[in-house]
């Protein structure tokens, strides 16, 4: 992480609210562990580290991130629904474990919203559709006219069945009324290679990731699939704008507590998260490819909550249309 963005959320430190104030009612006592449910280096890791940062400075104590990947996230959101609410272990997590994986496998040991109280959303990435610099297709129209005309010819890259990559293109074949050919790989540095290497058709990449590519002339970006246009790439129309209605995919952040946690340091939380992302920390996250606009990051626990339970049953409806299964 580079030293000017944790600076930039440190100084968010407030000295009318210096640690005294939260030392009297108990709370943090001691340092506060923010599980990640994914490993480090992943896009949700820096956005928790810099949170992170800006809470030490805020409430004086250390809080640390744990990083604990696992089943798609699984184990990480296991070990944080199992933790005490006494507000020394949240949750920094994101669309996959807290919204499609409900949809995708049975029995989980958690619930998202029965286990968890939500804190603060903290922005999001939209997926992009992209093909290799040398592939002929030049746009979304040409992208549509030619999946309609050799059904299952184009193929799509993925991170795996069911992540944002795979419901991105179930949702735009949808919309569109393609039949697109699904390959889910191990990683998505392996899937990048096959795309720039005209190996692989396409691909639904986050927008922080398709970024330097696109720069690079790597990659050619047909369409955001997202309400408005990405920040970090405002030349590229989104899908919407091209015709097609809906086709809204990406991943998102959120903040959460383990169901129970003391609702003055669930405020507490937010109140300072909202503080990072009005002042000098705002730069840094959006430079770290996150959209901030007004809804998509910040406000209140309410405001997570009612948006955490829209986006599991929107997610929840896209894989039963899709007929999307974990094996």
């Amino acid at each position: 992480m580079k030293r000017r963005h944790v600076l930039a959320l440190s100084a968010l430190a407030t000295p009318a609210l210096a640690p005294s104030v939260f030392a009297q009612e108990e709370w943090p006592q001691r340092p506060v562990r923010i599980i990640v449910p994914a490993a480090g280096g992943g896009s949700s890791d820096p956005i928790a580290r810099l949170l992170a940062q800006a809470y030490a400075a805020r409430f004086g104590q250390a809080f640390v991130v744990e990083n604990r990947p696992g089943a798609a996230g699984n184990v990480g959101m296991t070990a944080a629904a199992r933790a005490a609410p006494d507000g020394h272990t949240l949750l920094f997590a994101f669309a996959g474990p807290l919204a499609t994986n409900l949809a995708l496998y049975r029995d989980l040991p958690f619930q998202t919203q029965r286990n968890f109280d939500a804190i603060v959303r903290m922005g999001g990435v939209p997926n992009v559709l992209v093909v290799g610099q040398g592939s002929p297709i030049q746009n979304l129209a040409d992208f549509v006219a030619r999946a309609k005309a050799r059904p299952g010819s184009l193929a799509y890259g993925s991170t795996g069945s069911g992540s944002s990559m795979h419901l991105a293109g179930a949702l735009l074949s949808e919309a569109a009324g393609l039949e697109l050919n699904h390959i889910p790989y191990s990683s998505p540095a392996a899937a990048t290679t096959d795309l720039i290497a005209g190996r692989l058709d396409s691909m639904f990449l986050g927008a922080p990731g398709t970024v330097p590519l696109l720069r690079g002339g790597q990659i050619r970006a047909l369409a955001v699939l997202a309400e408005r246009r990405a920040r970090v790439m405002p030349e590229v129309p989104t899908a919407i704008e091209q015709g097609l209605p809906g086709v809204v995919m990406g991943t998102w952040f959120m903040l959460l507590a383990p169901k129970g946690t003391p609702p003055r340091i669930i405020q507490a939380l937010n109140a300072a998260a909202n503080e990072a992302l009005a002042g000098p920390g705002r730069e840094t996250l959006a430079q770290l490819g996150l959209e901030l606009e007004e809804g998509a990051a910040g406000g209140t626990p309410a405001d997570a909550e009612r948006f955490l339970a829209s986006e599991i049953a929107r997610h929840a409806e896209i894989v039963r249309r899709a007929d999307i299964r974990i094996e």
